[in-house]
Formats: C-alpha cells, structure tokens, sequence
C-alpha cells in the first residue's frame, strides 16, 4: 500500500529525526541485521521503500497500540521490558526483568516521553498486570543523556505519529535501504533512519525493519552510553490497553 504525500510550503516531519535528536550517538554508525538478514546495501531508498517508511510510524498510530519486546544493553548484563505502548496515548506499560547480574530494576514500569514509573518487585510476573498497582510506585523524570534504559524508553515510546512522514524528505536527509530479512512469517526490508536536524553525521544509528505494507516490525537504535544497540521488537500478540498510573503526566 502506498500513501501519496502531499506537498506543503514547509518540511514535514521526517520518520525517526525526533527520535534521532534524543540520542546520544557516537561518530560512526553499524548495521546491525537480524538472524539470517542479507544486505547488498546500503543504497538509496526507492520510491516504494520511502513511502513505507514514511508510514512505519503512522501504521503503529492507527492501530492505536503495540505489543512490544524492549532489550536494553547495560554494563552489568542487560535488560529486557515486555509489555504494550499506546502510541495515541503516548504510554508504555510492561514488566522489566534483569539478565544476567542486573536484577535490581527488576518490577513494573510505565513511561511516557518525560515521566518514569517503576515499581519494584522481588519476584516479577512474565507479564505485566492489565491494571497497575494503585501504590507502590516511584516516579522521576525520564533522563534524555546517559542511561540506555531511558533512551530506550524514550525511542519506543516516539515510534509513533499521528500522520505519516514526507517520504521526498527520506532520502534528502540520508535514509536508505540496507537489506532483507524475515521477521517470524513477515519478509521485511531494513532501511536506515535519516539525520537528526542538523545532525548529519546520526543519519543511519536508527534501523527499521518494516513489511511490505508499510509495518513495522522491529527497531534498531545505538545509544552513546552503550556499545550494542537498543533493540525493540513489535511482537504478535495482542497489546493490552494502558491504564495510566495515578498521577503521570506526559
């Protein structure tokens, strides 16, 4: 499917460049493919391949929300948060877990683009409870530098947009194809975000694996604080509703 992009007096919202502009990124982007991913790239975006990108962000809105899989690179092992982001809303709730030694964030979570509510928990559930704990939560604001938890945060959390990007401005910005994979049953392109404004030098520290239809389905994002990259993945199952913790604010 493809949507045609009309044309304004002034530049529309490029994918990804809100997303860019809150990273801390280092001087040189990697590309990173998933299991079994090919590449001839990176090359540039065709016609086709702009407008599905254009979309990714679009397609998580008109949905309404999305099951997501967020695994955070950290010094001491790692950390993953299983849950759902309502990307009207601009909400993420979910149960985060340590890997390896880091266990001390282990509980549940929600965030919005400024706000971070964590409750603690010993023993955490696989999934997080449909309705959260109405105590026992800690808030602080959500940090914009030097905490990949946070950053990952922040990205998943803007991976959505209530109308679609301007694809002619893709390319112009360094957007490009980078190669193929399959993602569960869905064959996917991976392409590379443009440069944050201003920034020329982050185009490419973004990745998209979007489907045919414009979908996305898994996101790639370098972090300064961490030399692996953040990994969001869009899962299958069904997102349950975001019930707001009493008191956030986004």
């Amino acid at each position: 499917m493809r949507i045609r992009q009309r044309r304004s007096s002034g530049p529309r919202r490029i994918v990804a460049v809100g997303v860019a502009a809150v990273l801390a990124v280092g001087l040189t982007a990697f590309l990173v493919l998933g299991s079994g991913g090919k590449s001839t790239g990176p090359r540039a975006l065709t016609s086709d391949e702009a407008n599905r990108l254009a979309i990714a962000r679009f397609r998580n809105h008109e949905v309404g929300g999305r099951a997501v899989t967020i695994t955070v690179p950290t010094t001491a092992g790692g950390l993953v948060i299983t849950g759902s982001i309502d990307y009207r809303a601009g909400l993420g709730y979910g149960v985060v877990q340590g890997i390896g030694r880091d266990t001390s964030s282990d509980g549940l979570i929600q965030w919005s683009a400024t706000t971070v509510f964590v409750h603690p928990m010993v023993d955490a559930p696989a999934q997080a409870p449909p309705s959260p704990p109405e105590t026992g939560w800690h808030q602080r604001p959500l940090r914009t530098s030097g905490s990949s938890l946070d950053s990952a945060l922040l990205i998943a959390v803007s991976l959505g947009s209530d109308r679609p990007d301007n694809a002619e401005l893709l390319p112009q910005n360094g957007a490009a194809w980078v190669g193929e994979d399959q993602v569960g049953d869905h064959e996917v392109d991976i392409m590379s975000g443009p440069a944050a404004r201003g920034r020329a030098r982050t185009a490419g520290n973004v990745r998209y694996w979007v489907d045919s239809i414009g979908t996305m389905h898994r996101v790639q994002a370098d972090v300064d604080s961490e030399p692996q990259p953040v990994v969001i993945e869009f899962d299958a199952r069904e997102h349950l509703p975001v019930q707001p913790v009493p008191g956030l604010v986004n």
